[in-house]
């Protein structure tokens, strides 16, 4: 029979131990079981997520053989011990089918350790027995032994306040055990609810088991790593003045617009010097003209690298100056880390190892067939300085962290090395457990996830690609249902200045707003790349790409940002119900309902411990108004059939009192995307909106 895992020993060692059979174990009167312990991420190898400052829910299977009952506590605490404390714990509840579940809140963003510990509880099982006997014999000999473990209590208690009434109920059991009595009375004494809630206090945990034997980790974050509104723009662009190079300054100035829309996290693409060598020109062609600015991602020039401003957006000052304008509004810039290289950046020269070598002793330049970037040298994470490229590029990070910057939107994090991730991520979040990171990697599933598991915070999704109403179903129930929940946080975009999808390509108004309902009310995450997007931009390079014709990427660009069909309105409405519906902010309480009309997609986020409960009907058809009979799930939202609710549109003004799980509507796409409804259950019987506050 093959060995699966040997753990290290020779085949012939790990067949002979199978054969020989388990071990005896450490104390066979260990009696309790604890399996299944949740959420575990790759049996504990990664950590779960949360937010700090909120509960985190924990559930294990717990149980033991025969009738005795078993007690469980969910035990906690940070991963680091520096001030010496103990693991804390929390009483677990039974919630059936031998499933027990506890919550703790982590107090401060940073990473803890939970593990569940377990015993068969003598003390309940004798008070489970003794509510069964009838027998005034029986309850006479329960009571003498009641009163032995009484008494054991009060030694567990001592010294303390609960010793005396311990020993004080231990006597009079005894007593009244060992004499003819009134078995009623005798009974009542034992199975007092004070003196139960007393005796619980002190348990025997002599034979207690812990598991898992290597506590699970956990990661506790701010809660903008869960619920954060992205909106990135190209500083070069941000110039009022038609054709000049933007600045940090102009930046700033645009702050107020950014603000206004209800964004807390604005994302510029890289800031650092451009390369010249094989700069890219207008729409990436292979020759730059004279005046092009190339793109922000081919890192570096004479001027500097990494570590280094493009001197045309500001200088250092300039920059920490906006870092600090954007916190006073609520907003935090987000810094984008593209680790390649352009030809002419200083580590090309002072590292040549770093980067791979053709035949002919050039530098590797990188693909992505059919696309090539000959602007751009990737890293080779196989070098022999290896450990050199890494400290290298850990204090890129670390410089712009002195500057400010706490969250950083990493490019394309699957071409480069996971192991450099996992340690560089833990190496600053060590110091700084604020910072949040963005993975941008369109890619495989499973290279998706793993990401995540090494330590990004949030990442990016296929919701660009996903349109249906079937496909938006699926992909989102996953997203918010399945295993993934408890590490994969998606940040969803509509567009960015990689992808300007097939379904905006000459897309209408209509269609750019459905789109910006989907995403800002379907995650808790999502962002736009603008002023692209609220200015409808849907002009592609060609028919089928996926590329911007005259992409900011290679070019200036001017935005007239008080275009008459702007957007700007929408989204600010859509990001202020998203501020103040707290269902809005979390993936946890989406639901899917059903319509009889597959153009509408209809869905609920519930937050049940603040009472929030949100619904939406979007039409899916930009073009046609799409009517329709909606069936709600009203046990997922915890409604009454047989009571009305009223459900008040947040997005166009109305309200409607419904009764029962189908409702009809009518959406015309040229007027509103969808009805975004705070739902509430009617105080009275009563159809009478004066009844509502």
């Amino acid at each position: 029979m093959p060995i699966a895992d040997t753990g290290g020993m020779s085949d012939v060692a790990a067949e002979t131990r199978f054969l020989a059979g388990p071990e005896l174990p450490a104390d066979g009167r260990v009696r309790v079981v604890i399996a299944a312990v949740q959420p575990s991420i790759d049996h504990g190898r990664f950590a779960a997520k949360c937010v700090a400052g909120e509960p985190f829910e924990v559930s294990a299977h717990v149980f033991t053989d025969g009738h005795d009952q078993v007690r469980a506590r969910l035990q906690w605490r940070p991963e680091r011990q520096d001030d010496g404390s103990a693991w804390r714990e929390v009483e677990m509840s039974a919630a059936g089918n031998d499933e027990w579940t506890a919550c703790f809140v982590p107090p401060a963003p940073g990473r803890y350790r939970y593990r569940v510990a377990a015993w068969v509880d003598a003390l309940q099982s004798w008070r489970r027995e003794l509510a069964r006997r009838v027998e005034p014999e029986d309850i006479q000999a329960a009571a003498r032994v009641g009163a032995r473990l009484l008494a054991d209590a009060a030694e567990r208690a001592g010294p303390g306040p609960d010793v005396a009434p311990l020993l004080a109920s231990a006597q009079a059991l005894q007593a009244g055990g060992a004499a003819p009595s009134d078995p009623v009375a005798l009974k009542a004494l034992a199975l007092d609810a004070t003196l139960a809630q007393l005796a619980d206090r002190h348990p025997d945990r002599s034979l207690q088991l812990v598991h898992p034997a290597e506590p699970l980790p956990l990661v506790a974050d701010r809660l903008r790593a869960r619920y954060s509104s992205w909106y990135e723009l190209f500083p070069r662009s941000a110039s009022p003045e038609p054709g000049r190079h933007g600045t940090f300054a102009d930046v700033e100035a645009r702050l107020p617009y950014i603000a206004e829309m209800g964004f807390n996290v604005l994302y510029l693409p890289p800031i650092h010097p451009i390369g010249r060598e094989r700069r890219k020109g207008r729409n990436n062609t292979l020759q730059a003209e004279a005046g092009d600015v190339g793109s922000p991602w081919a890192i570096g020039a004479a001027e500097g690298g990494h570590l280094d401003i493009l001197p045309a957006l500001g200088t250092a000052d300039d920059f920490r100056r906006l870092v600090n304008a954007a916190k006073e509004r609520g907003i935090d810039l987000a810094m984008d880390i593209a680790f390649q290289c352009a030809p002419d950046h200083p580590w090309v020269a002072e590292h040549p190892d770093w980067f791979r070598h053709r035949p002919d002793g050039s530098v590797q330049y990188a693909e992505n067939p059919p696309k090539k970037y000959q602007d751009i040298y990737p890293f080779d994470f196989e070098c022999q300085d290896w450990r050199g490229l890494w400290q290298a590029l850990k204090s890129v990070f670390e410089h712009w962290i002195a500057q400010g910057v706490t969250i950083f939107r990493v490019d394309n994090p699957h071409t480069k090395s996971f192991a450099f991730w996992e340690w560089v991520i833990a190496e600053l979040r060590q110091a700084r457990p604020e910072l949040i990171f963005l993975a941008e990697a369109f890619t495989r599933p499973k290279v998706m996830h793993r990401l995540a598991k090494l330590g990004f915070t949030q990442s990016y999704t296929y919701f660009t690609w996903r349109h249906s109403r079937q496909e938006l179903t699926d992909y989102f129930t996953e997203l918010s249902q399945g295993p993934g929940r408890h590490y994969f946080r998606p940040n969803v975009w509509p567009n960015t200045p990689d992808i300007l999808s097939e379904q905006l390509h000459g897309a209408n108004r209509a269609m750019f707003s459905l789109r910006l309902v989907l995403a800002s009310l379907l995650a808790a995450s999502y962002g736009l790349y603008g002023p692209a997007y609220e200015l409808l931009e849907n002009r592609p390079a060609k028919p089928g790409s996926e590329e911007y014709l005259d992409s900011e990427k290679y070019q200036l660009r001017h935005w007239q940002l008080d275009a008459p069909d702007s957007l700007r309105n929408l989204i600010a409405r859509l990001n202020r119900l998203r501020r103040e519906h707290p269902a809005l902010q979390d993936n946890a309480g989406l639901h899917f309902h059903a319509s009889d009309n597959d153009k509408l997609l209809v869905w609920s986020k519930h937050d049940h411990a603040r009472r929030d409960l949100m619904l939406v009907v979007l039409n899916l058809d930009p073009q046609q108004i799409q009517v329709g009979w909606v069936d709600l799930d009203l046990a997922a939202m915890q409604l009454a059939a047989d009571r009305p609710f009223r459900v008040d549109d947040l997005l166009n003004d109305q309200h409607f009192l419904w009764q029962g799980p189908h409702n009809f509507v009518i959406l015309d796409p040229a007027r509103t995307p969808a009805h975004v409804f705070h739902v509430r259950p009617h105080p009275r019987n009563e159809l009478d909106f004066k009844d509502f506050a």
